[in-house]
């Protein structure tokens, strides 16, 4: 099969990854194939590619936003059928039996194995995953649309579920509230149509006019710089970039009693914070993967809007080309690989 693999961490510029010519993957025990149509590219895999976050083995094949077709299964797997079109995020596997696997939470589980880490990925025409942590996708969601979901997508509805303060979202949460999302990449431009059709006030903060212009058309209420202050004071924050920088900035527009989620896997130091801004109540929480929940929850709610992801397209051996985009901030949305374009 062909593939894009990582041998060593490196600066994207260098265009680190690398065309290979592998064997196909078996399936063993509790395990399935996939033949991919598509994979999203997170800013998670430049993470891993630049070494921002220490890999636990390399080579490496990152992606962790499939889209395939359900090629072969392993012994004693029935489901889901081969033939069916499904999504595998980053959650890749969990033990099960951890305490925090017994109470619901297995994001945080100590053993998980995580898609494209520890893992091979979706930089590649197949992959392997495990049983009940892969999803079949509803009929109307496309297949290069679906795969931002996966990640950029399920994490900031989890972001938005904690700043929420919500347990789960049988409908829609309760009205008028203001909600300030900073950075305006894969995620915010998902939450931030989820929000629409929640019916609360949007404020986006983003540099880059292209991205300011893309949050204008979706419906944002306001459109700024971090820097800038929107006309209304803000109930909940989510910041996407990773840069720790933002976190004064935020607090600074939040109201009493409000909460400031940090939604990256990877941010660069905070600085030192004043104590007013913490004071009267307010709250700095993060976010740590997801749960299958999650996921299941995220891709139904999709279907129903339904969303309409932003995608730019690129072959799958310019997967470097891909990641430096992002890095730039070229990208409005997601980019996505297209792996097996005739028959997505």
């Amino acid at each position: 099969m062909q593939a894009m693999q990582l041998f060593q961490v490196a600066p994207i510029e260098s265009k680190p990854l690398q065309p290979v010519d592998l064997p196909i993957p078996e399936p063993g025990p509790e395990e399935l194939r996939i033949r991919i149509l598509a994979c999203g590219v997170c800013h998670t895999d430049l993470h891993e590619i630049e070494g921002d976050i220490p890999l636990p083995r390399l080579p490496l094949i990152v992606g962790h936003q499939i889209v395939g077709i359900v090629d072969k299964l392993g012994p004693d797997v029935n489901i889901p059928a081969v033939g069916t079109r499904v999504g595998v995020p980053w959650l890749g596997s969990t033990c099960g039996h951890c305490r925090y696997c017994r109470s619901g939470r297995e994001n945080l589980c100590p053993n998980i194995h995580l898609t494209g880490f520890h893992t091979d990925g979706g930089y590649a025409q197949f992959t392997i995953a495990r049983a009940g942590f892969c999803y079949p996708i509803p009929d109307n969601l496309p297949t290069f649309n679906t795969a931002p979901l996966l990640c950029a997508g399920v994490i900031g509805y989890r972001a938005l579920r904690l700043t929420l303060n919500l347990d789960r979202i049988p409908g829609s949460p309760p009205d008028d509230i203001a909600v300030g999302l900073y950075g305006f990449g894969a995620s915010a431009h998902i939450c931030l149509q989820i929000l629409k059709y929640w019916h609360h006030r949007t404020a986006v903060f983003t540099r880059t006019p292209q991205h300011q212009e893309h949050a204008r058309e979706l419906g944002a209420d306001w459109v700024g710089t971090a820097q800038e202050k929107p006309p209304f004071l803000i109930d909940r924050a989510i910041i996407f970039a990773p840069a720790g920088e933002l976190v004064p900035f935020a607090l600074k527009n939040l109201d009493r009693g409000g909460t400031l989620t940090l939604a990256g896997i990877h941010m660069t130091p905070t600085p030192p914070l004043d104590y007013t801004l913490l004071y009267n109540e307010r709250t700095i929480r993060s976010v740590a993967n997801s749960t299958r929940q999650d996921v299941i929850e995220l891709l139904t709610l999709s279907a129903t809007i339904p969303l309409q992801t932003t995608v730019t397209t690129f072959p799958l051996s310019e997967a470097n080309q891909a990641l430096l985009a992002i890095k730039q901030s070229r990208i409005n949305g997601a980019a996505v690989l297209v792996v097996d374009r005739d028959t997505a």
